[in-house]
């Protein structure tokens, strides 16, 4: 991995270079091992380098074309090296001598902006065309890697993470106020705002360019949808294998024989420690496998439909691989609230979910310790290779395929998968007016809209941003309405996570490198070619992903209905740490940012009115877990970013 920045002076001020290699200093935790920088007139850019892969040695960004039209600082691990060397006619001897970043060069330069389509990997670049006198800025399909930008008067300026830009002094380290507001209603960053004031991002899948005349952006990327042809479900099933296959080979680059891995009781954290396993046995390597667990003797009820102790489960995944150590991480009494300060510094933005980073922060911790530089993950299976196919329902239902239609759902209720009613409100729920989903969410005890009930910020504050408006514009519908359309909503699915930041941070924190195979371009765009109806067929849910895995886990983890619930002990860190949130909101109190947008009155009387059971209820989980700590996650962000962190 590399942190990067550059900095153009549009009004010819001279002398970028000193400043930008301030920015590039303020990013040495994410880059220690090398520092250079290229200046020409009026731009000066540079990267530092973390060195996590094998031909990370030859490395000496930024890079020029041979010609010398073309400068490049890159962010890089491609996933498709042999591919695109091929392409480019690289001999094999050359293409060990080349670093990511001269590939990508490479590739740009014989194929411009096309290029971005060729590519598989985490990315975010800068490129410098001489000619032109065009920046072009750039981010992976997903968004594994960060970019910030800032145009301000008379310069333009881009850092991996905004700390870098934070080292100039003409921008602010004022908070975003709307990216605030949205973050504490729990509405997922859409669009290019970042958490700071005058601090953009580079949306993924995205390229910006930058001339002296302005700004301009377009989403490259555009995957396609399921096509009229269609091949039989056994060969939909080996494409998958395939992918994964392919997808985890790629990610175990640089892993010296061991890898660590997530292990969940899910299909897709077990498919991809299963598949590393497999690919490692035949030249002695090993996965490492962490599963996160509640503390010793718990015995609390978990919420309805849920897997309160993945251990087992995962234990049986582990068990059938003889090069899986299989280690359990138990975390229950850690405050959520210890390293939030750290957390700020490494991240530069507020923490998302407080309760599952007290065990993702012990995994990080044990991986260290282990001397572990990659862990592997499947983060997004549930949108690529898990994906649950419900969506047949309605789609069955807009293409008039009726008798089809009536026996899927008779088989889902016969397997006990779903109910009538919820068969019918998949089915019919997208395409009812809102007034008569309303009904129903009141008549049948259904979620309703109402976001007090799991957020902690200020009516007045919902009401002068208009939340309501901003979310049915992303779209995000309080309503929790179903969708229509299988592929549109694992593209918005998509859209919601924002790892780039953390992923960095992590890198920085823990020297750990985290690669998720379920997020492979190739792997994504294979399985939203897939038509829906083989994710959900003859009354079985993810049918794709149980066929093609039936071969490498276990039939308990296949057939397990319960969806695991992470960090089910929360409430014991929680309560641990009382005192401290009830110290922090002492804090928030008098400070105007946080007091102008959170109810620090109702979080008070939350710490106040403390449960002593029903942790696993709904009416406990929405005020605690969500409202209460993503309101001290906001407000401890809001603060730090004031300097005041007394």
């Amino acid at each position: 991995m590399s942190a990067i920045a550059g900095l153009w002076h549009l009004d010819g001020k001279p002398e970028p270079a000193s400043s930008c290699a301030r920015m590039l200093a303020s990013q040495e935790i994410y880059g220690p091992h090398d520092f250079r920088l290229w200046s020409d007139g009026p731009l000066a850019i540079g990267r530092r380098l973390f060195r996590s892969l094998p031909e990370d040695t030859h490395d000496h960004q930024p890079l020029q074309s041979p010609d010398g039209g073309l400068v490049l600082v890159a962010d890089v691990r491609l996933d498709n090296r042999d591919e695109l060397t091929a392409a480019l006619g690289a001999s094999t001897e050359r293409a060990h001598q080349l670093c990511d970043a001269a590939i990508l060069l490479a590739s740009l330069q014989r194929w411009a902006d096309c290029a971005l389509d060729r590519l598989v990997g985490d990315f975010a670049f800068a490129l410098w065309d001489l000619r032109t006198q065009t920046l072009t800025l750039a981010r992976d399909f997903l968004g594994q890697r960060p970019l910030h930008y800032h145009r301000g008067k008379g310069f333009f300026a881009f850092a991996s993470m905004p700390k870098g830009l934070h080292a100039l002094a003409e921008i602010s380290r004022a908070p975003d106020d709307q990216a605030m507001a949205e973050f504490i209603t729990l509405m997922p960053q859409s669009g290019t705002r970042s958490f700071f004031k005058d601090i953009d991002r580079v949306e993924a899948g995205h390229l910006v360019k930058v001339t002296r005349g302005g700004l301009s952006l377009r989403r490259y990327w555009e995957p396609r949808r399921p096509g009229p042809t269609r091949i039989s479900s056994k060969d939909y099933i080996e494409g998958l294998r395939h992918h994964l296959n392919q997808a985890t080979r790629s990610r175990l680059r640089g892993a010296n024989g061991t890898v660590g891995a997530q292990l969940s009781a899910g299909l897709d954290s077990s498919s991809v420690t299963a598949t590393a396993a497999k690919l490692l046995a035949p030249s002695g390597g090993k996965v490492i496998a962490f599963t996160a667990v509640p503390c010793a003797g718990y015995a609390r009820p978990a919420p309805k439909n849920s897997l309160a102790d993945e251990g087992p489960l995962a234990a049986t995944t582990a068990a059938m691989y003889s090069n899986v150590e299989h280690v359990l991480v138990r975390t229950g009494h850690l405050s959520p609230l210890d390293g939030l300060d750290r957390s700020f510094f490494l991240f530069d933005r507020p923490m998302l979910n407080l309760c599952n980073w007290v065990w993702a922060r012990a995994i990080n911790h044990a991986a260290r310790e282990r001397n572990l530089s990659i862990l592997l993950s499947g983060q997004m299976g549930n949108v690529s290779a898990s994906y649950t196919g419900i969506e047949v329902l309605p789609e069955l239902l807009r293409a008039g395929r009726v008798i089809k239609l009536l026996r899927e759902a008779a088989k889902l209720v016969a397997l006990r998968k779903m109910h009538w009613r919820g068969v019918l409100a998949q089915t019919l729920g997208p395409f009812a007016p809102v007034w008569l989903w309303n009904w129903a969410n009141a008549t049948f005890g259904g979620r309703g809209s109402d976001m007090f009930k799991h957020t902690a910020i200020r009516a007045e504050r919902l009401a002068e941003l208009d939340l309501h408006a901003r979310a049915r514009e992303r779209p995000l519908d309080f309503l929790h309405r179903p969708w229509k359309d299988g592929f549109a909503v694992r593209i918005w699915s998509m859209g919601r996570v924002e790892l780039g930041n953390f992923n960095k941070g992590v890198l920085a924190g823990w020297g750990v490198d985290q690669r998720d195979p379920t997020a492979d371009k190739r792997l994504v765009e294979y399985c939203l070619s897939v038509p829906t109806e083989e994710y959900c067929t003859n009354g079985i849910t993810r049918a794709l992903a149980k066929g093609a895995f039936v071969d490498r886990l276990p039939q308990a983890v296949l057939s397990e209905r319960r969806k695991g619930y992470q960090a089910v002990d929360w409430h014991e860190g929680l309560t641990a740490g009382r005192a401290g949130i009830a110290a922090e909101l002492d804090r928030l109190a008098p400070f105007a940012p946080a007091a102008n947008v959170l109810d620090i009155e109702r979080l008070r009387e939350l710490v106040q009115n403390w449960p002593t059971s029903g942790w696993e209820r709904d009416e406990v989980i929405q005020p605690y877990r969500l409202a209460l700590l993503r309101g001290i996650s906001a407000g401890h962000f809001l603060r730090m970013t004031a300097g005041a962190n007394q």
